[in-house]
């Protein structure tokens, strides 16, 4: 508490993030606080749906490789982890740390697991009549099709873990930003209704939640927007004070940038309104938010404020949605956009003939009109793709879907190839508002 300066790293963006740049961070970016943000919307769902299957999983799949790389280093440094890598079963997560430290040889190693996002049974016991949030609908229209329901929690469920002497944090849904602004609360001792400090803390955490994102990736457009050797794009690192400015880096000699234009870009993405950033801490103001040079690769980030936190706490609800039926086909050389264009007009036929033709379905060449759906090949392409795709409520009709395009190899145009095909279970999410004391979060250390 007497530093007065806190250095957090982002470890990853998302679940399938790369490993390489996190190590890079954990050697040399002289990290306080390391930092793994791995959990999407539908993340979480899939969690639950392998959880069912196998009691001891339901956490990322990548958790013990990413502690292979990192915990050593970590350890050796000082420097304490902090993920939500625990998904749908942070409990069992913190265990499978502690087998990977006892595999490397770590001796001490500690994990606080922070649980209590699951509400499930409490939304199906008193929440039902509660209105999904983006729809006239009540959480009822979804009951048979419930996966999983889990509550973003903020940093508060987070502080608890971090009193502790655990090297690593584990949670399952918590708030992307608060990864970041709990060990700045701790550290600094903010008070939880500090809202101007916790706003500036929240743009912090927002600004590293995406790792990659804001040093390049995701960013570069070659000859518009150069970014250098992003084959070794470098993850960030916040440098703090404790008044909540901070300076978004990386490590020296990493790839990639950070530079006020990847800062911009990743400050308004998937943000609503700038003015009113709802979190579970605080209602963040990023309207008068200002980046500024500081160096190379290092940006200035100043001027967030924050309002009072609501009253309620956003839930993931995720559930069932049918299935996607899909099937591709290659085509090339003279004539293969006409030839795709048959191909795809001769599938559209037989599925309306076996009754699917009302399904939600995209029928496309990619090539020439599958991310621009009204567009028109100006000059012929040496080759197409083409691929339907249909969503159905029965496995059976989706893997017709998928059989028919197959069946375009010798009942439809010359010369396709390489087929491919599959049948994927749909899993949706959507969201309610709850009353904030339906989550109760806990901690358990383990070690």
């Amino acid at each position: 508490m007497n530093k007065t300066s806190i250095r957090i790293g982002a470890g990853a963006g998302y679940a399938g993030d790369r490993i390489p740049p996190a190590v890079e961070l954990a050697r040399h970016g002289q990290l306080d606080y390391l930092v793994f943000e791995c959990l999407a919307e539908r993340t979480i769902a899939l969690a639950q749906l392998e959880r069912r299957q196998q009691p001891d999983k339901g956490f990322d799949p990548l958790l013990a490789e990413r502690m292979r790389a990192v915990l050593p280093v970590c350890m050796a440094q000082g420097t304490r982890i902090i993920s939500n890598m625990g998904a749908a079963n942070p409990l069992q997560a913190g265990h499978e740390v502690l087998r990977v430290a006892k595999e490397l040889g770590l001796q001490g190693v500690k994990v606080a697991v922070v649980q209590g996002d699951d509400v499930l049974k409490r939304l199906l016991t008193d929440g039902l009549d509660l209105p999904l949030i983006d729809s006239d609908a009540p959480l009822s229209s979804l009951q048979d099709r419930l996966i999983s329901a889990n509550a973003y929690l903020g940093a508060d469920a987070l502080l608890p873990a971090l009193q502790t002497d655990a090297q690593v944090i584990l949670c399952g849904r918590v708030a992307d930003p608060a990864l970041f602004l709990a060990p700045l609360m701790h550290h600094f001792g903010w008070a939880a209704n500090d809202w101007p400090q916790l706003g500036q803390g929240i743009l912090v955490g927002h600004l590293l939640e995406c790792a990659g994102q804001i040093t390049g990736g995701y960013f570069a457009d070659p000859g518009f927007k150069g970014v250098p050797n992003l084959a070794r794009l470098g993850f960030p690192l916040a440098e703090v004070q404790a008044d909540g400015s901070a300076v978004i880096t990386k490590v020296n000699g990493s790839g990639g940038c950070v530079t006020v234009a990847t800062c911009t870009e990743q400050l308004l993405y998937e943000i609503e309104n700038p003015a009113r950033y709802l979190q579970p801490d605080v209602v963040a103001d990023f309207s008068q938010v200002r980046l500024t040079p500081d160096g190379a690769d290092r940006v200035r980030a100043t001027g967030a404020n924050g309002q009072q936190r609501p009253d309620t706490l956003k839930v993931t609800v995720g559930y069932h949605d049918g299935y996607i039926g899909e099937g591709q086909m290659g085509y090339a050389g003279p004539g293969c956009v006409a030839r795709g264009q048959l191909a795809l007009e001769l599938v559209r036929q037989r599925l309306q003939d076996a009754g699917l033709g009302q399904l939600e379905a995209r029928y496309e060449l990619i090539g020439v009109n599958s991310l621009l759906p009204q567009a028109q090949a100006t000059t012929e392409p040496n080759e197409v793709r083409l691929r339907v795709a249909v969503r159905s409520p029965a496995r059976q009709q989706a893997q017709l879907v998928a059989n028919e395009v197959e069946a375009l190899y010798t009942n439809g145009p010359a010369a396709g190839g390489g087929a491919t095909k599959s049948v994927r279970e749909v899993v949706a999410a959507a969201a309610v508002l709850v009353p904030r004391g339906w989550a109760q979060p806990d901690v358990t250390l383990l070690g």
